[in-house]
């Protein structure tokens, strides 16, 4: 790879890093109605200000979230709207693989360790059957 094309992929990873986050995803669907006050978004999420402005920092920093200070308010709002698109595409993708049968929600909600004891068994079986 290329310097330019490296530094890209890893741009792309320190974002999808930061989204990789259940608040921060509801943070930028909250985003998608407008820029919104670290209060109302608290509100909103139920979230503490706290808890919410330590989400709230690490998608400013990764250039997902842009701020505006008015008095003593903060408001976010998505730096740029080809993010929020990007969601929408994925959260679409993630639809359609549920409605196929919810094959990726049983995937992830299996652990390595019922995995590997599953392939035990399986292999268990297949032993005794050859027996």
């Amino acid at each position: 790879m290329q310097p330019m094309e490296d530094r890209l992929v890893a741009l792309h990873a320190e974002v999808c890093k930061a989204m990789a986050n259940p608040t921060r995803l509801k943070i930028l669907d909250a985003l998608r109605q407008g820029e919104q006050s670290v209060q109302a978004l608290a509100k909103r999420l139920k979230v503490r200000k706290a808890n919410l402005s330590q989400h709230l920092a690490i998608l400013r920093q990764r250039g997902i979230a842009a701020t505006r200070r008015e008095g003593l308010n903060i408001y976010y709002r998505c730096a740029n709207p080809k993010m929020l698109k990007a969601c929408e595409i994925l959260r679409e993708v993630l639809l359609e693989q549920l409605a196929e049968g919810g094959r990726l929600m049983e995937q992830a909600s299996q652990r390595p360790s019922a995995r590997r004891a599953r392939h035990s068994a399986d292999a268990t079986m297949a032993a005794a059957s050859e027996e």
